[in-house]
């Protein structure tokens, strides 16, 4: 039978994941609001709770049922104390991937919604009745634009923007695909639009393009590559603030991009590439469609043309077959290229991925070994690249207020939220988040700064 309509409901929200489920996340809690729904971050208040899960790697989907399993006990509780029972829902990438079987194992579960179906989350309050529903599109088609009026879950002094969704690459380990659909880009208008509508409603001062592949922006609707022309159209929306540009190819990377974050100014000078691996063998097998000879190309081309610029990259060891001196040439390689910024992580065999039937599996035990020396190797890069910056002036985005005694914490550049260091920066003068200041760095950390504003 229907339950009471329960629009009027607060809702409890987690996101977890990657900054792209943030902006469905953020989409989402727009919907809900606009249907009536209250959102609240104490979910003693709440009658609703949603979990917007990742399942990209082994740890996400532990991450994702430990947190809906502590949202049923919160659930039990309330039915415990005679309280109208809340509704749990769950949505994103696990249902995506697992379908109804979701719902199925944990019976607390009232709905599960796919990575495409998020938006009906609203109507299925609205017409609750007793029993799991399962609302997931075999093949994720959604693709939101300006006209979804989104509620940051950022500091209101940075966004996200995603620009596109799904992927093509079709990489022998990634899930992607199956999760997150076709590639589809959004219209350029729209992006651009969604830029101004937010800088005209928060104190924005850095926007942070996103997507599966950025740098294959536009291939699917205008027939060829316009990353570069919407980056350039973003900074002048962006002018006196960041535009940044995160999760690119290297085998897409085109001239006409590199020329465009050299020459606007309002562009960081940062390039986020993941590499993966840098050995011919693995590439292959791994079908990133790239060589080392093109990678070590590509550097060199950016530093010559981009001075100063942050290079960053994802590294991943222990895929099927690594061979320890495979693994070697990926340490020298990393030593040789300097990244100014380096993410790594082991390999997750993930069923239904052509990489999880290979041969050659590398043992957890390795692949751990192998992680932490990756770790030490950036750690030394990392700090030798920071000790650069020492007596230099930079300009830094407050994010926040470290301590109530005149410290706070910015970030440079050629560091994106979340991911990089930053810059502790002591200041005489308060300051709020959101403020560019001048900084005159005193000190240097592992991977952070510290300085004194001018």
């Amino acid at each position: 039978m229907p339950s009471s309509n329960r629009l009027g409901s607060s809702v409890f929200l987690v996101s977890l994941g990657c900054p792209r489920n943030l902006v469905d996340s953020e989409v989402l809690i727009g919907i809900l609001k606009k249907a009536r729904c209250a959102v609240t971050d104490d979910i003693h208040k709440a009658g609703i709770y949603i979990v917007n899960t990742c399942a990209f790697i082994d740890d996400a989907k532990r991450e994702s049922i430990d947190t809906i399993l502590e949202l049923a006990a919160h659930k039990k509780e309330r039915t415990g104390k005679g309280e109208t029972p809340a509704l749990l829902i769950v949505a994103g990438c696990l249902p995506q991937r697992y379908g109804g079987e979701i719902g199925r194992t944990i019976p607390e579960i009232d709905a599960v919604f796919g990575t495409a179906d998020f938006i009906r989350i609203p109507d299925f309050i609205k017409k609750h009745t007793d029993g799991p529903r399962a609302v997931i599109s075999k093949t994720p088609r959604f693709l939101y634009d300006h006209h979804s009026r989104r509620e940051l879950i950022t500091p209101c002094h940075y966004a996200y923007i995603k620009i596109q969704e799904g992927c093509k690459n079709h990489c022998s380990f990634c899930v992607i695909p199956s999760i997150r659909g076709p590639y589809r880009s959004r219209q350029l208008s729209s992006v651009l639009a969604e830029i101004k509508d937010l800088r005209s409603r928060h104190r924005l001062r850095e926007v942070n393009l996103i997507g599966q592949d950025t740098t294959l922006y536009g291939i699917d609707r205008y027939r060829h590559i316009r990353i570069a022309e919407l980056v350039s159209k973003a900074a002048r929306i962006m002018d006196n603030g960041w535009v940044r540009l995160l999760y690119g190819h290297p085998a897409h990377v085109t001239d006409e991009l590199i020329g465009v974050i050299a020459r606007e100014r309002s562009v960081c000078k940062y390039m986020d590439l993941p590499i993966q691996h840098c050995n011919d063998r693995i590439l292959k097998i791994m079908n990133r469609r790239v060589t080392k000879k093109e990678i070590v190309t590509l550097i060199d081309k950016i530093r010559k043309r981009i001075p100063g610029v942050a290079l960053r990259t994802s590294v991943m060891t222990g895929f099927p077959g690594e061979t320890r001196r495979e693994f070697e040439e990926l340490v020298g390689f990393i030593k040789e290229m300097r990244f100014e910024r380096l993410g790594a992580f082991t390999y997750s065999r993930e069923e239904r991925t052509r990489a999880s039937g290979l041969p050659g599996q590398v043992s957890e035990h390795e692949k751990a070994e192998r992680y932490d020396i990756l770790l030490r190797t950036q750690k030394e890069i990392a700090g030798l690249i920071n000790r650069g910056y020492q007596n230099k002036i930079v300009s830094v985005l407050i994010d926040e207020a470290a301590d109530d005694k005149g410290l706070y914490y910015g970030r440079t550049g050629h560091d994106a939220p979340e991911v990089d260091g930053g810059c502790f920066v002591r200041s005489k003068r308060a300051l709020t988040p959101g403020m560019f200041v001048e900084v005159r760095v005193v000190d240097t950390l592992e991977y952070d700064l510290v300085g004194e504003v001018l």
